[in-house]
């Protein structure tokens, strides 16, 4: 059974219909189930994945029942004996409302977007929920005393018709979504093999289930991250017979998630410049906008990364960040709070659900790819590996394209390839693990000279997350360092600029490098200059200093901070008006870092820090962590 919610709450290929009050009146009976089976009619221009035969078999009989209800509401105008509510009349329409529930639920996830795929696998399933409920209505109108209500003779033959019709009806899978089926599997056989498939068949398939457009496969991705989540939380509830089903199923999702990845960067692969992701759904609920109503994208970038969080987490000071970038920079021996500088007494991380739910949201509504939301496991965003040999090979061979495609290709297709792989390097070790194996970092760092502001951004962004791979690491500092360096102080976009000072962060967790790094004349300085410029707000300034913060892990560094005149500029931003608290703790936790050192401190009192923190203690509503940090300077 498929797991993922609707956004009414509601699992996939589950029906949870209500069963009709014991006194409703006939008129409010009769009146729902006109209401119902015309809200089942509108899914008629729908495009239906799967049994679309079936489908199609199912809403002519639907519209002939409205037909026979109509005529009876009509005769109903006075209460009659035989619709007393224990009446065999409205007992069968009791019935039929049930039914028409549960088939509502069925042709809205057969035509949901997103699910697609998914449900095309499931075509035997979805086979047998349709026979069921085709031979149910058979069974209902069998019991309905059509004699007794005094119906038109042409309506009595109407409800004999649709009678005879679903009960000898036999709903089996279609031979189309047989053969659908069978091409998928064979792909996804080739991928085992790391074999390239025919784009043609690929082609057949996504025309059958109705996926045309690079933005249908991010729908497929998220919901087919969602469906893993759903299946790993459910795994600890389970029996361990039921584990090793789930396991099977987690499998074929991973695979078909590898194909549809596959699908999206070499068959569809044409996006909008200028519209990434500003492509809106329409079919959002309004419950979905008023959750996003006014948010700023800024306040879902995980203040190490930069980038969206795909698993956030609450930290002891009740600052959040990505699980995967707060595990690496506690893991490289920091046990401090990266906003504030407080020392952590409690490394524990808690999922901060809230920002997961209005992060799945946005995405959704701006069709932006979240394969992590699969990061509901426990585990780092960097252990998500593919759940199946398919998944793994299609990464492998997404990789070699892409690859080929920054080296080989026109400007169009480089813009292209260097935006897929801006979205691949941000889901898992593993994807960047085949990239940097592919050879993608080379022709990334030519790319950073790029004259296409664009390319440029999306470059350095797919450079930022190579290095938090070893390997990737190796290569970036080897072959890119000074190109690292020259976007920092000079790239097209300020973005591309603050890509390139967390590049470095996350470059410096390895001492050699952070050293590499320090002994760049124009590092440093570049970083400084982010966190004097008047053009970058408090957020920039904020991961600049986290930059600065990671070099001075390196003892050698703290004089080429001092040098590059540190203490000035962040003593100017302490005194302006326009500081934030957030701001001015990381200021704080930088100053004091640079007081370990007694140069650092004979800077800091020279240029009246001293009085400077006096100040800043005795405000009303100074917090605990800049308080923390105003005693060790």
């Amino acid at each position: 059974m498929i797991h993922t919610k609707t956004g009414s709450g509601r699992r996939i290929l589950t029906f949870p219909a209500v069963q009709p009050c014991e006194s409703i009146s006939i008129v409010t009976l009769l009146d729902s189930l006109i209401q119902l089976a015309g809200d089942i009619l509108a899914f008629k221009s729908k495009h239906f994945s799967t049994n679309k035969q079936s489908f199609r078999e199912t809403l002519r009989r639907i519209q002939n029942l409205v037909l026979v209800f109509e005529e009876i509401r009509i005769r109903v105008g006075t209460p009659r004996r035989y619709f007393h509510h224990d009446s065999a009349a409205v007992l069968s329409l009791k019935e039929i409302h049930v039914i028409f529930q549960k088939l509502k639920f069925l042709v809205e996830d057969c035509t949901r977007d997103g699910a697609r795929l998914c449900m095309m696998m499931n075509s035997d399933q979805v086979s047998d929920h349709l026979r069921v409920l085709t031979r149910s209505i058979s069974t209902s109108l069998s019991a309905f005393p059509v004699a007794s209500v005094d119906l038109p003779n042409e309506v009595n033959e109407l409800v004999d018709l649709v009678v005879r019709q679903t009960r000898k009806y036999g709903v089996e899978p279609e031979t189309n979504d047989i053969r659908v089926m069978s091409s998928v599997n064979r792909i996804l056989a080739l991928f085992e093999n790391r074999v390239s498939p025919d784009s043609d068949e690929i082609n057949m398939i996504l025309d059958y289930v109705g996926i045309r457009k690079w933005r249908d496969c991010v729908k497929e991705i998220n919901f087919l991250g969602e469906e893993i989540a759903a299946e790993r939380l459910d795994e600890k509830k389970k029996k361990k017979k039921k584990k090793k089903n789930s396991n099977v199923r987690v499998e074929l999702l991973s695979s078909l998630m590898g194909f549809i990845c596959y699908c999206r960067c070499v068959i569809l692969g044409r996006i909008e410049r200028d519209d990434d992701h500003q492509h809106h759904n329409v079919d959002n609920s309004d419950k979905d906008q008023d959750l996003i109503r006014g948010l700023k994208v800024e306040d879902l970038l995980c203040p190490i990364s930069l980038e969206i969080m795909m698993d956030p987490v609450v930290i002891e000071t009740g600052h959040t960040y990505d699980r995967s970038s707060i595990t690496k920079w506690i893991g490289s021996g920091n046990v401090t709070c990266p906003k504030t500088g407080k020392i952590l007494a409690s490394t524990d991380l808690v999922d901060n659900v809230s920002v997961r739910r209005v992060i799945y949201k946005h995405c959704r509504t701006n069709d932006i790819v979240l394969t992590s939301i699969v990061g509901q496991r426990r585990k780092t965003q960097d252990d998500v590996v593919p759940e199946s040999l398919a998944a793994k090979g299609a990464a492998k061979l997404i990789a070699k394209f892409l690859t080929s495609e920054l080296l080989n290709g026109g400007e169009e297709m480089i813009y292209r390839a260097v935006r897929e792989i801006r979205v691949q390097t941000k889901t898992s070790s593993f994807n960047r693990s085949c990239l940097v194996k592919a050879g993608a970092v080379s022709p990334l760092l030519r790319l950073l000279s790029s004259g296409d502001s664009k390319i440029q951004e999306n470059a350095m962004a797919g450079i930022l997350n190579l290095s938090k791979h070893v390997t990737g690491k190796s290569k970036i500092v080897g072959e890119g360092l000074k190109i690292i360096v020259e976007i920092l102080n000079e790239g097209a976009k300020t973005e591309t600029r603050l890509y390139a000072a967390s590049a470095l962060f996350y470059l410096s967790s390895v001492e050699d490098y952070s050293k590499l790094i320090g002994e760049n004349q124009d590092s440093i300085p570049g970083l400084m200059k982010i966190v004097k410029g008047e053009d970058y707000g408090g957020s920039a300034k904020r991961n600049a200093l986290l930059a600065v913060m990671g070099l001075l892990m390196q003892s050698d560094n703290h004089w080429r901070v001092l040098a590059a005149g540190a203490v000035p500029i962040l003593l100017d931003l302490l005194r302006s008006e326009d500081t934030s608290g957030e701001l001015t703790a990381d200021c704080l936790a930088t100053l004091a870092k640079l007081a370990d050192y007694p140069d650092g401190t004979i800077g800091v009192i020279r240029r009246g820090g001293l009085k400077l923190a006096v100040k800043i203690l005795s405000a009303s509503d100074v917090s605990p962590a800049v308080k923390q940090h105003l005693f060790v300077v």
